[in-house]
């Protein structure tokens, strides 16, 4: 095995509104001691509000506990209930503030994007065709549609894990063996996965 293979693969995990989905994964495979950033691909931050006309809208990069602050003085009950507040409460333990995808050419490369939506999964594969290919390094953009609720968000974490581990440890690029990968998985989970390739 050559040293490249040992190399820590850098995983970034994409929804809308780097609130629940990809905050619940970053959790949970930044507790598993991969190196994982998240994002959102939205214009704003949007969470539910007292009715569906009436979301809450932030811009990405408020920080989460201002956010958090703001609904409790605006409805600590309906928050509570939704789970809002505890999501927030999580957040706050995992970094500052929502990011968005488009704006985070400064944070590196990463070898994996991962995504919970088809509708992100698309706006990543444009953003990285549109940017500029200057070192023909090649990243995996995966999609795996999940609920945008908390119990989903639970489950899609754990099986973005799972695969993110399985990619982490196989001896082979993933090039390799992305394939056969997605096909045991697909059978296993029972759950469907979309696949591309970008280059940085």
């Amino acid at each position: 095995m050559g040293m490249e293979a040992k190399r820590k693969m850098r995983f970034a995990m994409v929804c809308s509104s780097n609130m629940n989905r990809s905050m619940e994964a970053h959790s949970l495979l930044g507790r598993a001691g991969l190196d994982v950033a998240s994002y959102g691909t939205g214009t704003h931050v949007k969470l539910p509000g007292p009715s569906l006309h009436e979301p809450n809208v932030y811009d990405f990069g408020t920080p989460y506990n201002v956010i958090y602050d703001d609904l409790r003085r605006k409805d600590p009950d309906l928050y509570k209930r939704n789970g809002l507040l505890p999501m927030l409460k999580r957040n706050t333990s995992v970094k500052l503030a929502p990011q968005r995808w488009q704006d985070n050419a400064s944070d590196g490369l990463f070898d994996v994007i991962f995504s919970f939506e088809e509708r992100v999964f698309d706006l990543i594969v444009d953003d990285m065709h549109n940017r500029e290919q200057r070192m023909l390094k090649n990243a995996l953009i995966i999609n795996m549609d999940v609920k945008d609720n908390h119990e989903e968000a639970g489950v899609g974490a754990k099986l973005a894990l799972d695969l993110c581990q399985k990619l982490e440890g196989a001896d082979e690029d993933w090039e390799e063996i992305i394939d056969d990968l997605i096909i045991t998985f697909e059978k296993h989970h029972k759950r469907k996965l979309t696949y591309n390739m970008a280059f940085y």
